[in-house]
C-alpha cells in the first residue's frame, strides 16, 4: 500500500507494559523518537518492523491514555501470540496524511486496504470474484 522501498521497515506499535519484553532502549517511547534493539529471540516472528541492524523505531502505547488502541492490540495478541501491531501512516505513496474522517474514505477507496477502522465502525471492502 504504502509502496516503500525494501530497505525501509513499518514501525511496531506494542503496549507500554509489555515493550521491554521485546525492545531494548528509551522507554515510553509514544513517539517514535527512538531506535531500539530488537529481542533476537523475536526477530524472526516480526520481521517487517526489524531494520536490518536488529533495530526498530517502537511507539508504546499507554493503556490510560490511549484504550482503544491498547485493547486493539491486547485482540491481535489474543489472535496470534504477538504483542505488536505495524504502525504507518495513513496515506498512500505521493498523497498527503489522512487528517480527517473524509479523507480516511477516500484513501479507503482507492487503497489496496480490506478494512478501515474509523472510530466506533469497521469498514470492509466488498468482496469481489473473477
Amino acid at each position: 500500500m504504502k509502496g516503500r522501498e525494501e530497505f525501509r521497515p513499518v514501525a511496531p506499535m506494542v503496549l507500554a507494559a509489555r515493550a521491554a519484553e521485546l525492545f531494548d532502549g528509551p522507554l515510553p517511547s509514544p513517539y517514535m523518537l527512538f531506535v531500539h534493539d530488537v529481542a533476537e529471540e523475536r526477530r524472526d516472528r516480526i520481521p517487517a518492523v526489524v531494520h536490518v541492524d536488529g533495530t526498530a523505531r517502537i511507539q508504546t502505547v499507554d493503556r490510560q491514555d490511549d484504550p482503544p488502541v491498547a485493547r486493539m492490540v491486547d485482540g491481535f495478541e489474543r489472535l496470534t501470540g504477538l504483542p505488536v501491531v505495524v504502525n504507518i501512516s495513513l496515506n498512500t505513496a505521493g498523497r498527503p496524511m489522512v487528517d480527517d474522517p473524509r479523507d480516511a474514505l477516500e484513501c479507503f477507496g482507492s487503497a489496496p486496504v480490506d478494512l478501515l477502522a474509523l472510530g466506533p465502525f469497521a469498514i470492509r471492502r466488498k468482496k469481489v470474484f473473477a
